[in-house]
């Protein structure tokens, strides 16, 4: 017998919040303009530095674009050939974020070696200033306009590559302090290379976590062995096995396992079960299956016994996760 659980009503899987579709495109709007600004003022200039803030905030609208797109996508419900809806777009608009700022640091890395090699004179420092605070107060304007949306990696996703974008921007600004000061040459392709690093840093751990995502592992915030703990601690409960747990999109996961219940089941294990999964670990898309034997148990042999006062045989062997 499986039974598959909601655990509190049809719309669980739509989280209270969303960041909508207009907040995506005014955040893609004003980044445009900005990364327009620098690449203008730093071609202008000669200013690697602010080509390669440019080139870190083209890559984060590439992102907005991917992540509003995803949002679109995720929004519409299921069908006879995708039963689990558009959700994983998300997932995979995140995995294409972070393939993006890794292709963008080899570009921005090499532009700045090569700069450092030759001894490119130092730009002016006022430009450099000016154009990179501007980007600043839109990264962070941008930020503010993406708050909200729940748990979605793909908006945080978005949220923390416009934070670190000020950062980076602010960088440039100390930079341009720096040469304005000092005329410094090597400041701005050495700016540029501490902006790689950030965009490394930050691109490499999206990767990571996004590409666990889409090959579906078990999300990070839920821990498979306290799962399968808690489920094999109900009464009545003898065995778990082929336990799954994988993301369904940016901010769900669902969870599929084996529970052998030697005495039978009725309604009221299944709706414990499927309650405390949504509950305790926030997995609200359930599925489970109730078996009276299992080859499981079988293997046990004399190290089945009784467990507790449920009066079902509990097995000290292993189960099976996986």
């Amino acid at each position: 017998m499986a039974q598959h659980g909601h655990p509190h009503g049809p719309h669980l899987h739509h989280h209270a919040g969303p960041v909508g579709a207009a907040r995506y495109g005014a955040a893609i709007l004003l980044n445009l303009a900005i990364v327009a600004m620098q690449v203008a003022v730093g071609l202008g200039i000669g200013s690697a530095a602010l080509l390669a803030d440019a080139g870190h905030n083209a890559g984060d609208v590439a992102g907005l674009v991917l992540a509003g797109l995803a949002a679109l996508a995720a929004s519409r419900p299921g069908g006879a050939r995708r039963t689990w809806g558009w959700g994983k777009a998300g997932v995979l608009a995140a995995l294409g974020n972070a393939v993006l700022l890794l292709a963008a640091c080899g570009l921005l890395a090499f532009e700045a070696v090569a700069r450092l090699l030759a001894g490119a004179p130092s730009p002016p420092g006022g430009p450099v200033v000016a154009a990179a605070a501007a980007a600043m107060v839109a990264n962070i304007g941008s930020a503010l306009l993406l708050r909200g949306g729940g748990a979605d990696i793909n908006r945080r996703a978005a949220v923390t590559h416009l934070l670190a974008d000020a950062g980076v921007s602010g960088a440039v600004v100390a930079a341009g302090l720096i040469i304005l000061l000092t005329g410094a040459w090597w400041v701005d392709p050495a700016a540029t290379l501490l902006i790689v690093g950030v965009i490394l840093w930050s691109a490499v751990g999206l990767f990571r976590r996004s590409l666990d995502m889409a090959l579906d592992a078990v999300p990070a915030d839920v821990d498979a062995e306290a799962v399968r703990q808690w489920l094999a601690a109900l009464p009545g409960v003898a065995a778990v096995h082929d336990l799954h747990i994988w993301p369904m999109s940016a901010t769900e996961a669902a969870v599929t396992a084996h529970l052998v219940v030697p005495d039978g089941s009725d309604d009221q294990l299944l709706a414990t079960a499927i309650a405390g999964l949504g509950e305790r670990f926030g997995l609200r898309h359930a599925t489970l299956q109730v078996e009276r034997t299992d080859l499981d148990m079988a293997a046990c042999g004399t190290a089945c016994g009784p467990s507790g006062g449920t009066g079902a045989p509990r097995c000290d062997a292993p189960e099976r996760l996986s």
